[in-house]
């Protein structure tokens, strides 16, 4: 677990939408994109998902991005993504770039590199890689590790034990909780257990049996925090069915009885408030983490959203960062100025373009405004 997490920089450059993007977000423990549909509020999760399946394992370059993902089509300008964040008070910076070279199908990586504090952990170019080794004496041996231009080498090259910044590095990577949950395909339903849940949340159950196998003291997190929203809530069991998968119950109990449902009985927005009530155990227990959550307000009723989203706020407010998009005008509400990020794009042909709403003068309703998508940023920095 880490005591202390910020993002400092994130920079995209010709993927989808996003040129010469970055988003400011250094300092803020939460912050909400806004903008009209295809403005790049998703594009940006599409980005961080990227370093996190490099992290978790994707070498491929093939399986992270392809040639339509560049700007127009662009093929004569390198795609790059930055990140640059602080881990226990220790600056870890990654950068990668691919290129389309002429008659290639797929593209590959022209360099990649990690960074830590003033010490390069490895830099990768294109006519070979650079490993400085670890430890007194740091040394830069060119060529150590050649790799094919088609693969990332990030999950490629080895740690050497749990100190190591590449293995510090790359864990806070892959446990970004980059989020877009389709509860309607989400089931109770486990056989294995991992703390990294997939975009779409499908993997639920075993997210909650990885954490809780991790972290057994998270359950009362997950349990008070429901109990608010679902006060005849009594337990949440995750019983063996057979000899390696469980499947998750749901007891509800009040003075008239009790009842026992199957997870996926839950209705969608039930089944957002556990993903809810796991994300700030998992926070709790193995972060801060990097959640981004697009529309968080989704399946909510009106009521909900407010309270939903400043449990959130107020969670991550105390490590790790809290990224959320919408369209709703209570959830826009749970949010200030200065922590909510305009997206704007005049037409397809142009790029994203990203300003704090404390730096926009609007009149009148600033709330309908931002739900119509009426405020347009200016062309400036």
């Amino acid at each position: 677990m880490y005591h202390s997490l910020v993002i400092r920089r994130f920079y995209v450059h010709n993927f989808r939408c996003l040129e010469n993007f970055e988003l400011p977000i250094s300092g803020q423990s939460s912050v909400l994109l806004i903008g009209k549909n295809g403005s790049g509020k998703t594009t940006v999760g599409f980005a961080l998902e990227i370093l996190q399946k490099i992290a978790r394992g994707t070498n491929r370059v093939g399986d992270l991005v392809n040639p339509k993902d560049l700007t127009r089509g662009r093929a004569d300008v390198p795609m790059r993504f930055e990140i640059e964040v602080e881990l226990e008070s220790e600056i870890y910076g990654y950068a990668i770039t691919f290129d389309l070279p002429t008659g290639f199908k797929e593209l590959r990586v022209l360099d990649e590199r990690l960074e830590f504090g003033s010490k390069l952990i490895y830099v990768r170019e294109e006519l070979g890689t650079l490993v400085p080794e670890h430890g007194p004496g740091l040394r830069t041996v060119q060529g150590n590790l050649p790799i094919a231009r088609h693969l990332v080498a990030l999950p490629i090259i080895q740690q050497q034990s749990k100190d190591d910044p590449l293995f510090i590095f790359k864990r806070w990577l892959a446990h970004m909780l980059i989020l877009r949950p389709i509860p309607s395909l989400i089931s109770g339903d486990s056989s294995e257990e991992t703390l990294e849940p997939n975009p779409p949340v499908t993997n639920f159950a075993a997210w909650f049996s990885g954490l809780l196998a991790q972290v057994p003291s998270a359950y009362s997190k997950i349990d008070q925090y429901l109990k608010q929203l679902m006060p005849d809530l009594n337990d949440i069991k995750n019983p063996l069915v057979g000899r390696d998968f469980k499947s998750l119950i749901v007891q509800f109990s009040t003075d008239q009885g009790s009842v026992n449902l199957p997870f996926e009985d839950l209705s969608d927005g039930e089944k957002c408030f556990m993903i809810c009530a796991v994300v700030l155990a998992a926070n709790s227990a193995y972060g801060p983490v990097l959640c981004f959550w697009d529309e968080p307000d989704n399946y909510l009723a009106i009521s909900e959203v407010q309270n939903f989203v400043m449990a959130l706020r107020k969670a991550f407010r105390s490590g790790g960062q809290f990224i959320a998009t919408s369209h709703n005008s209570e959830a826009i509400r749970a949010f200030s100025d200065e922590n909510t990020l305009v997206l704007y794009r005049r037409n397809h042909l142009e790029p994203t373009i990203i300003r704090k709403l404390e730096g926009l003068h609007v009149t009148g309703d600033l709330v309908g405004a931002l739900v119509r998508g009426e405020v347009e940023p200016d062309d400036g920095p």
